[in-house]
């Protein structure tokens, strides 16, 4: 699923299909939302009891001038109305607090989902896209559903009391009343188009406006060191600009429909007290009887006057439970298969048969790859930047599929071995390792939250971080900032190796871990590798052809394809080989940076 995909049109749910989508997020609140929900049942019905009593008063008060029904009439409208808001409050409380709990558990289920993607996705996803899908949407679906469904409940019962009341008081009217309302909702067909179309443009572009955020906090420092202040604040007016310009085209679309509202419903006022003062005159209905009928009329219609600010909101949560659903619905590509396996360790070799690898269909990256490593050997991957080097690692984890061919483990595919059991088999330490925020003492327990103290210990000591922890005040337990800020790179690099380390997997894969270090990082980091490499299978990608030599076998990739195989000393006596090339262009370079010094 690309970007356009992810922020594609939608069309908005029904009603029915809303609740029934979210009936299984409802049902373990089953007893409260139906608490809640029935407490609108008298809540709204009660809105009729002004109109009702208003007859009584204007034909026994007003016009017969009994005194009896002066003071019970007063006293009984503060009496139910205190009832109606005690309910309203009740029903607002509950609904409230399911709808709250919905939200929270949505979160935690689309979060859930949120780990299942594959790496691909987040390739092709911004963190705005993410950020609305997973949480603003959710916030929107959920709230909005409960608070929706008891608005519309409470106007039906009011809707069905007040149409009561109407008929009570004459059919004739009841009609007129009726036909005008039909024509007041008709034109929200037209409305449910627009918004249908401009909605995704505004969620694109919301989603712009919280990435650029996203980019700020973490590319600060960039910003600041190329002063790209003004870039910045011109490229986020621009979005801002966007979303106010398609916010316009929202309401020139639909905010008219209010007032066109307004305007019919005018008609059907104007038309009820026509034909109302002919009945009257005719002795049809009473003067009570039509001032409690234009009571119950303004009631029934004043809330369809606002219902097109309503029903716009309504659309949106539609759609973002369409969007939601959606998300929760999707079948990531890599996943364990129905049937797969678990591993309890690799014991042979790990082997790439005939691998070929797309991101892009008919762009190959990976063509025709083909190698078998021993258990215990350490594999240097070399060659030119883009040919495939970090490709070719990232499908023994299967952070990607291969597009043909296979990877396999002990003759078998990892296609069909469980995902979380492969997974566990394979530490990786990357060129930028992600710390999360938190301690030291978390960040590396993550390699294995069961691990005991004395595991821990071992871990600081092979990553030869001991040194720098004792110089630490809080020790492990000192804060690290967001994605480690607060540390340098080889201190980021070597609690990353200390995680590996604690994961005790079998298989390593270091990917450039010291190309982006000075001299001096490097070489500690270098000790730190040495110690994680021990026992076990290694693949290492190097841009520095210094830190193989010692390597089992070293292999050159160049677009796609492996060229060359061998040891150092193999591969440094071909006479033209991409090797030795590449080795005598950092070696020349090196020596010129020395001679300048």
């Amino acid at each position: 699923m690309d970007r356009k995909d992810f922020n594609k049109e939608l069309n908005p749910s029904s009603l029915k299909d809303m609740v029934r989508r979210m009936g299984p997020l409802i049902r373990p609140y089953w007893f409260r939302a139906l608490l809640g929900i029935a407490m609108t049942i008298p809540a709204g019905a009660l809105d009729s009891t002004v109109a009702v009593f208003l007859k009584y008063y204007v034909d026994n008060v007003v016009v017969a001038k009994n005194a009896t029904w002066a003071g019970y009439i007063p006293v009984l409208i503060i009496l139910f109305t205190v009832v109606q808001g005690v309910l309203n409050f009740s029903s607002t409380y509950f609904n409230s607090w399911v709808g709250t709990k919905i939200t929270t558990d949505l979160k935690k289920k689309l979060y859930k989902k949120l780990l299942t993607f594959d790496p691909c996705f987040f390739d092709t996803h911004n963190s705005g896209d993410v950020v609305y899908r997973f949480y603003t949407d959710a916030d929107t679906a959920s709230t909005t559903l409960i608070s929706s469904i008891k608005d519309f409940l409470t106007r039906f019962f009011s809707s069905v009391g007040l149409i009561c009341v109407l008929f009570y008081n004459s059919w004739q009217l009841t009609i007129i009343a009726l036909i005008v309302l039909g024509a007041a909702v008709l034109p929200t067909q037209y409305v449910r188009k627009k918004i249908k179309k401009i909605t995704p443009k505004i969620v694109t572009s919301g989603s712009d406006v919280i990435t650029s955020y996203n980019e700020t906090c973490n590319g600060y420092k960039t910003i600041a060191s190329y002063n790209l202040q003004d870039y910045q604040l011109k490229k986020q007016y621009g979005m801002l600009d966007e979303i106010f310009s398609l916010s316009m085209k929202m309401v020139k679309h639909t905010n008219w429909l209010s007032p066109v509202m307004h305007i019919v419903i005018s008609f059907g006022v104007a038309g009820v007290i026509w034909f109302g003062n002919s009945l009257i005159i005719k002795g049809t209905i009473t003067s009570g009887n039509f001032a409690s009928f234009i009571a119950a009329l303004l009631m029934l219609y004043t809330p369809i006057k606002s219902i097109g600010n309503k029903y716009i909101d309504i659309q949106k949560a539609f759609l973002a439970i369409e969007r939601v659903f959606e998300m929760i619905n999707f079948k990531p590509k890599i996943k364990s298969a129905q049937e797969s396996v678990k591993i309890d360790g690799i014991k042979e070799s790990v082997e790439f048969d005939d691998v070929v690898f797309e991101y892009k269909p008919g762009l190959p990256v990976l063509k025709h790859v083909s190698l078998k490593v021993p258990i215990g050997k350490t594999i240097a991957i070399v060659g030119n930047s883009g040919g495939g080097k970090t490709t070719l690692v990232n499908l023994l984890p299967r952070f990607y599929d291969t597009t043909d061919g296979s990877v396999k483990i002990d003759g078998l595919d990892v296609k069909k071995i469980d995902l979380q059991s492969l997974r566990k088999h394979i530490a990786v330490v990357f060129q930028d390792n992600f710390l999360f925020s938190g301690t030291i003492r978390e960040n590396i327990m993550i390699g294995n939250p069961e691990a005991t103290q004395e595991d821990l210990d071992k871990a600081v000591q092979s990553a030869h971080l001991e040194d720098f922890i004792a110089s630490l005040k809080e020790g492990l337990d000192t804060y690290v900032g967001e994605r480690g800020v607060m540390l340098s790179g080889g201190q980021k690099q070597r609690i990353a190796i200390a995680r590996a380390f604690l994961k005790q997997a079998p298989v390593v894969i270091l990917d450039e871990a010291t190309s982006a270090l000075d001299n001096k990082s490097e070489a500690i980091v270098q000790k730190a590798i040495d110690n994680l490499m021990r026992n076990r299978t290694v693949f290492v990608i190097a841009h520095r052809l210094s830190t193989v030599q010692n390597a089992d076998k070293i292999i050159v990739v160049n677009e796609g394809t492996i060229v060359e195989s061998g040891t150092h000393e193999e591969l440094m006596k071909e006479g033209n080989g991409a090797y030795k090339a590449l080795y005598n262009a950092q070696f020349k370079k090196k020596k010129e940076v020395s001679d300048e010094k």
